[in-house]
This record gives structure tokens, C-alpha cells and sequence, in this order.
């Protein structure tokens, strides 16, 4: 199959978190078209069998396959924790997914080989990401630590409140006890909380933002298979999402920095 570099790049997550690749994608790779899909009417996918969270994943990457994507990423951690390789076996493009992209950032750097992975209960569970830093690096050692009350902090906007910082002492003090030096950020919405988490782990300890990852593995990749977008002009931005709660334009353009235009809603 021929891939045009013009083509767009396909992103897609549960709900808004993923926008956060977005932006992350945005400021790395100015030029490229981007079509994002949340999948806003059945977030959240944490609570649902891994067969439920297939199925949706499939029919999202169909969707963005059919727009003529380039490149499709799996934005969410929890799609990449069950449904990655469902994705790859039908995709006729490339993919690529948060949880390998963290991987490899957090395999890459660390120093003592000890370290850290904060994330969502169902992530967690999953083990996924502890599987991914071993296929770089065996002799890792992982310290996991669900999170649950970061995303409902992060989408209340309280980024630097009071609670948020119990919370986040809370969540850290068992993982940083075993003298971790590097910390994967294992959830989209994780990202906004990077000052504060920093703070709270301290200078000696680096943050893994999967989406900063993801990013860069993007750009390797595009410039590998020389499917970079030779159009210098001002690239277009597409979202579509399944429902328009109330607070998505808000929460939205907080994770994306920047206007939320171009929205459209899919009816399945």
C-alpha cells in the first residue's frame, strides 16, 4: 500500500486525556495534518471488559482508517494495555502507542534501573507497561502505583491545589521509598500534574511524559519511512468525538493548550 505523506496523522483515545498527544504532536510536528477521535459518550474504557474495550478500538481505528491516515496512535493507556496488537494486525499503516512509547523513554533513562510507573487501576493491572520496559531492558526493576484520583483532579482543573499535593504525596511515598530515579507518567491526563509531581518527587527524579514520548517516536518514524508532510503550509486539525458533554470545550482546550475548533460528532 502506497501512504501519502500528506495524509493525516490518526490519534485516538477514551475520552479528551489523549489530547494531550495532541499537543505534544502539535509542537513537535508543526506541519502534519492531525484527525483526533475521542470516544467522549463511553469513557471511561477503565471499567469495562477487555472485550468491550476490542471491540471499541476496532471500530475507532476503522473510523480513522477510513479518513486516509498515515499513522495511527493509540492515545489511551488502556486501549495500548488490551487492544494494541488488535489494532496493529489490521492496520495497513503504522502504529504506534503510549504505553511502548513510555517504555522506551523510561528504559532509555534511567540511571539505577529502578523505576517508578503511576497510572490508572486498569493500567496498572494490566502489567503492560512493566512487560514493555522489560523487552528493552530485563533487568529493570518496577514499582507500580495506581493512581485513581489523579484524572478526576486533573479534569476539575485543580492542578496545583492543596489536595492535589496530599494526594500526590500520597500516591509517591511507597515508589520513591524503593529509591526510584526515573517516573513514568502512565496516563494522558497525568501530564498537566508534571510541575507539581516534580516537585513532589524531587529534582533527582525524572518524569516520563508518555506524551512528550510518543511525540518523538512519532517524528523518528515519519522521517524513517520519509512520510513527513513536504506541505509547509498551516496544517489542519480535526476532533471528533461520540457526545459534546458540557465541560469537553473547556477540559479540552486545557489539555490542548490552545482553541478547540473543528469539532464534529459521530453517531454510531
Amino acid at each position: 500500500m502506497q501512504i501519502d505523506p500528506n495524509s493525516p496523522i490518526g490519534v485516538f483515545d477514551s475520552g479528551v486525556g489523549g489530547l494531550t498527544v495532541v499537543r505534544a504532536l502539535m509542537e513537535r510536528l508543526p506541519f502534519e495534518n492531525i484527525v483526533y477521535f475521542g470516544d467522549t459518550a463511553r469513557v471511561p474504557y477503565g471499567v469495562k471488559s477487555v472485550e468491550t474495550i476490542a471491540h471499541y478500538t476496532t471500530q475507532i481505528a476503522e473510523f480513522l482508517l477510513a479518513k486516509d491516515v498515515k499513522l495511527l496512535i493509540i492515545a489511551c493507556n488502556t486501549m495500548a494495555a488490551v487492544a494494541a496488537q488488535v489494532v496493529r494486525d489490521l492496520s495497513p499503516v503504522p502504529v504506534l502507542d503510549v504505553i511502548d512509547a513510555g517504555a522506551f523513554g523510561a528504559a532509555q533513562a534511567t540511571r539505577n534501573k529502578q523505576i517508578g510507573i503511576l497510572g490508572t487501576p486498569t493500567t496498572i493491572n494490566s502489567n503492560a507497561y512493566a512487560q514493555a520496559i522489560h523487552r528493552y531492558d530485563p533487568d529493570i526493576r518496577l514499582y507500580s502505583q495506581a493512581c485513581p484520583l489523579f484524572v478526576p483532579l486533573v479534569e476539575e482543573g485543580w492542578l496545583d491545589h492543596p489536595v492535589t499535593r496530599l494526594t500526590a504525596q500520597e500516591y509517591l511515598k511507597p515508589v520513591l521509598a524503593q529509591e526510584v530515579d526515573t517516573l513514568v507518567l502512565g496516563c494522558t491526563h497525568y501530564p498537566l500534574l508534571t510541575p507539581l509531581l516534580q516537585d513532589v518527587a524531587g529534582p533527582n527524579v525524572r518524569l516520563i511524559d508518555s506524551a512528550q514520548a510518543m511525540a518523538e517516536r512519532a517524528a523518528i518514524l515519519l522521517k524513517e519511512q520519509q512520510l513527513g508532510n513536504p506541505n509547509r503550509g498551516a496544517p489542519r486539525y480535526e476532533y471528533f468525538v461520540t457526545d459534546v458533554p458540557v465541560r469537553f470545550q473547556t477540559i479540552g482546550e486545557r489539555f490542548l493548550g490552545r482553541t478547540l475548533a473543528n469539532v464534529h460528532v459521530v453517531k454510531w
